[in-house]
């Protein structure tokens, strides 16, 4: 997440940077990934389920013959749980599909007449069957499941399978399992890594391919997605998550700085950037990071992070500071001034804002704020929006063409198809008009 040659060029002279990141390569394409997924995926089209139990086996210490999970164990994980995670799992599950049925409702099927006779319309229907990656690391990223599962079920999808990576103890991590479950799982796999979307992908593991793969993980798994992408729809490629705040001399430095190191908390290579119109916030904000940090239990994570891919930038008017936010197109964007209504007004690049300092971005991470924290990274968000029940709709358009509506339609179609040499075109309309001519 970095700026542009470009945007810096035309801003000369209109900021100053007080802080600026490593100039390092782009961490979700690095070349032994690349090279080792595609490896792994080869290996798995050729050798099927043997070449799945065997990656399981030696990445995952996986033995069993059997990867599924019986869904009585699935529904009884939240048993296991603590009542109070409980409660907040299934506070956030009704959330997170509570929003997304509202999306829903405004995907309307329409049909109209455009001329007498020419009917055309959309259909939204839902994706088949949809396969969604459930990490569970030193991280397990219970809300996860919102996300993909129980959107997906909000969209409509008739079927949608999901993949966890096997703990320690060999079982499987029972918050994202209940998490699974409160989101309308249809099965569930203890199987992590590359080889759980090619098993997804492939119809190794279930009654058939899924359509579509969503959810987050680590390079290789995102890797995986991208190369499998094109045999099936996947959510969007996804790199280390990022946030990015603009603030001014009206935000609270300790806010701010515990915003950004709660988005370096994901990875030692994740992004966290300050924009800001007042240079002594941005100095209060580095100097609040530290203390911070000092204290800070994950501080082996943010701290890396915050060294080598943290930015503060200080812009010479507001102007410049939206031209610079809409440069980064951050994943997460806080907005923390003394006039954020004037700042959303006008910032376009962006996963999804969050607006004044009582909004963090860990409500959305874990699934309160109701909103899906699938999101594009380094830059997509230039040209793409994030997971969403639309996401796992396709609109579906059809014509219908009655005869008094041919001459309408026929001649400019013989036009131009005979202009391309398309003759097989032309004789399609051609042959209609005839009849219709007689």
């Amino acid at each position: 997440m970095q700026f542009t040659p470009a945007l810096l060029a035309q801003h000369t002279g209109r900021f100053t940077r007080l802080k600026t990141p490593l100039d390092t390569p782009a961490a979700q394409r690095d070349p032994q990934v690349v090279a080792t997924v595609s490896r792994m995926l080869l290996d798995i089209e050729r050798r099927g389920l043997d070449a799945v139990r065997e990656y399981a086996r030696d990445l995952d210490g996986w033995t069993r013959e059997d990867f599924s999970l019986a869904p009585d164990r699935v529904a009884q994980s939240g048993d296991r749980l603590d009542p109070e995670l409980r409660s907040a799992i299934e506070l956030g599950a009704e959330r997170t599909q509570a929003f997304a049925r509202r999306q829903r409702e405004g995907l309307v099927d329409f049909d109209v007449e455009l001329e007498p006779g020419l009917h055309t319309g959309v259909r939204y229907i839902p994706v088949g069957r949809v396969g969604a990656y459930l990490p569970a690391g030193r991280f397990p990223l219970t809300a996860s499941a919102f996300m993909t599962v129980g959107v997906a079920k909000a969209a409509g999808v008739p079927h949608v399978t999901a993949c966890t990576p096997p703990q320690p103890d060999g079982g499987a991590n029972d918050a994202v399992l209940y998490t699974a479950h409160v989101s309308g799982v249809d099965r569930v796999f203890v199987l992590g890594g590359v080889q759980a979307l090619a098993a997804m992908a492939l119809g190794l593991i279930d009654d058939l391919p899924v359509d579509m793969l969503v959810g987050a993980g680590n390079a290789y798994v995102a890797e995986a997605k991208r190369q499998l992408f094109g045999r099936v729809a996947i959510d969007l490629p996804a790199g280390p998550s990022e946030v990015a705040v603009l603030s001014d001399a009206s935000a609270d430095p300790a806010i701010v700085a515990a915003d950004l190191l709660g988005q370096a908390e994901h990875g030692t290579n994740s992004p966290a950037a300050l924009v800001t119109t007042d240079a002594d916030h941005g100095a209060a904000v580095i100097a609040e990071v530290e203390r911070q940090l000092a204290t800070l239990a994950t501080a082996d994570i943010c701290g890396p992070a915050w060294r080598d891919h943290g930015s503060v930038t200080v812009a010479d008017s507001p102007e410049v500071a939206v031209a610079l936010m809409d440069d980064l197109a951050p994943e997460h964007l806080e907005v923390l001034t003394a006039d954020d209504a004037w700042y959303h007004d006008r910032l376009r690049n962006y996963g999804s804002v969050f607006l004044g300092e009582w909004s963090t971005v860990a409500y959305s991470d874990k699934g309160m704020a109701g909103t899906n924290h699938t999101l594009p990274t380094a830059g997509g968000a230039k040209h793409s929006a994030g997971l969403s029940v639309s996401r796992f709709m396709k609109p579906l358009t059809y014509q219908r063409v009655e005869r008094e509506a041919t001459r309408l339609v026929a001649p400019a179609t013989v036009t131009i198809s005979r202009s391309e040499g398309m003759a097989a075109h032309e004789a399609t309309a051609q042959m209609r008009l005839d009849r219709w001519e007689r």
